[in-house]
Formats: C-alpha cells, structure tokens, sequence
C-alpha cells in the first residue's frame, strides 16, 4: 500500500496554480482539446456539485444549464489537459455533494452566493460599536 501512495505522489500534478474551490463555486475551467494534429482551448463554466477522491484519483463534477438542459462534467484534478481553473463566484451551500441541484428547474437551481462582511480597520478594533436605526455603525 505504502508503494501505491508513493506513486501516486511521485504522479500527482501541482495544482498551486489553480484557483481554490469548494463544492458551491461556480468556476470557469479551461482544457485542452486535440483534434487531428490542431490544439485548441475550450471553457467549460458552471457549479462545483462534488470534489471526490483523493490523490492521483481525485476529481471534481461541474454542472451547467446549457439550453434547458442540464449538463455534466467530471475532470480529474490529475487530468494534463487541464489548462486553467477560474474561481468566479463563492457559493453559500452547508453540504458536499449538491445532487439535489440536478432536480431543480430555474431559479430554484442556482446557487447564493457568499457575501463577505468588510472587516473592522486596526485603527477601530477595541472601540464601542452602536447600531443606528439604519444598520449603520456609529464609533464611540
């Protein structure tokens, strides 16, 4: 066993270069096609439903609408076709596995997304807080 996790080691790409996701994001992933003797580029967009596996097998599911049709696509993480991965927006899900997008229709199947709180300046850290009326902050 302890040789089988060494290949895998020695095999697994680096993946540092590609944006980090979850389960929720909706990424841009750009791979490499080979037709004949031409290569070229081809972005396929869509939701993070599923990170599975782990080392030289892990992989990822990503699914999209395209014409009213629902489309999915597992790529391995290992996979040197992959070119380029683009996190494009945070999804707000509380599960791994999104299967239960692949019933929804319309609104119903998209994702929220995650909205990030501006955090307090150093300069403000310590300092009383009051809430106006208005959900706006008043230092005192």
């Amino acid at each position: 066993m302890d040789f089988i996790r060494f290949v895998g080691q020695q095999c697994a790409r680096d993946i540092s270069k590609f944006d980090f996701f979850r389960p929720g994001d909706n990424v841009a992933v750009t791979y490499e096609i080979v037709e004949g003797d031409k290569k070229r580029e081809q972005t396929f967009r869509g939701d993070i439903i599923k990170i599975k596996g782990e080392g030289i097998s892990r992989s990822f599911t990503i699914r999209k609408i395209s014409d009213g049709i629902g489309v999915e696509r597992i790529f391995p993480f290992n996979c040197p076709a992959l070119t380029n991965i683009v996190n494009l927006k945070k999804g707000r899900v509380r599960r791994a596995k999104l299967y239960y997008v692949r019933g929804q229709v319309g609104k119903a199947a998209r994702i929220r997304e995650k909205k990030f709180v501006q955090s307090i300046a150093e300069n403000l850290k310590g300092k009383k807080r009051k809430w106006t009326f208005d959900n706006s902050v008043l230092y005192v």
